[in-house]
């Protein structure tokens, strides 16, 4: 093939067509209308000669050319972005958009602090917050639109981790409630109805994988995708919430919620900034890990206990 007759602008239609598998959503993604989307996908199958997308039934799959091409076009594309990464990074004057996945009680401790600094700073710059999702359900074509990940553990493939701030769990009741500071006690603790957190990609709230481990099981009355859902549950019931401390403080006085120091300790729970191997050295994206790394700084640390 003679690159010099190929228009490059195919290989990023390309991309969008099979990150998307879909022309509409497609054109939106690199802002094409449909039309203009639908003419590069018919240059490409002339191009590859193959048809790329096919029909099934309602929706459009890749064909197996296509799933093969995936790979090796992220992977050339981040290299010729590359190529035009600028040496500097002028926050005041950036409109760049940035993808952060992070679950919702890092997005109610980090977000406000950050959009503060970004007003100041950064005012043209956008943060798009994306909803959490495991390592297991974590995919390369995923990953390759993030510029960030908050999270615990270290299983991100492609990601570099630094510890962002360290927390604990405590449990959260509603002010008044019945067993109250009695729920210090094991007895009190475990005879309790709790709301337990299962976020996606989890199989059960880490909180019970831990108590599992001693042998012990609570009584969980409602299950909720989130840890903000369930504090929202436990201010208006007499359900028990187990969960970060730091969450709990947070919204304990807009929510009327107490703080309870938990009869079993699941120790520190380590909070780690990751970012991709790809952004390493981009000015951008070491401007907002420096920010984030300020942020989780003045959080402070909670030593003494191992992590769990």
């Amino acid at each position: 093939m003679n690159l010099a007759s190929l228009d490059l602008n195919l290989l990023v239609a390309l991309d969008a067509l099979l990150l998307e598998a879909n022309v509409g959503r497609a054109a939106v993604r690199i802002g094409l209308s449909q039309p203009a989307a639908s003419h590069a996908l018919r240059r490409l199958r002339d191009v590859l000669g193959d048809p790329l997308l096919v029909r099934t039934g309602a929706r459009m799959e890749l064909t197996p050319r296509a799933q093969a091409l995936r790979a090796p076009l992220a992977q050339a594309l981040d290299q010729v972005r590359g190529l035009f990464m600028p040496d500097e990074f002028d926050a005041a004057r950036s409109e760049r958009r940035f993808r952060l996945m992070m679950p919702d009680l890092a997005v109610e401790l980090l977000m406000p602090p950050l959009m503060k600094k970004l007003d100041a700073v950064a005012p043209g710059v956008r943060i798009d917050v994306v909803p959490w999702r495991g390592p297991a359900i974590f995919t390369a074509e995923f990953a390759r639109t993030i510029d960030m990940v908050i999270s615990i553990g270290d299983a991100f493939k492609g990601f570099h981790r630094q510890l962002l701030y360290t927390d604990s769990d405590a449990l959260a009741v509603r002010r008044g409630h019945p067993a109250g500071a009695r729920l210090k006690n094991k007895e009190t603790f475990f005879q309790a109805r709790h709301v337990a957190v299962i976020i996606r990609g989890q199989s059960e709230d880490l909180i019970d994988t831990w108590l599992r481990s001693k042998g012990q099981e609570r009584r969980i009355a409602l299950v909720v995708p989130s840890y903000i859902e369930a504090l929202h549950v436990a201010a208006r019931t007499d359900l028990v919430a187990f969960v970060p401390r730091r969450l709990i403080a947070a919204l304990s006085k807009q929510l009327s919620l107490t703080t309870v120091a938990p009869p079993l300790d699941p120790g520190i729970d380590e909070q780690f900034m990751f970012y991709p191997t790809r952004a390493q050295m981009d000015p951008g994206s070491i401007w907002l890990r420096t920010i984030m790394l300020g942020i989780g700084k003045s959080l402070g640390r909670i030593d003494g206990k191992a992590p769990r």
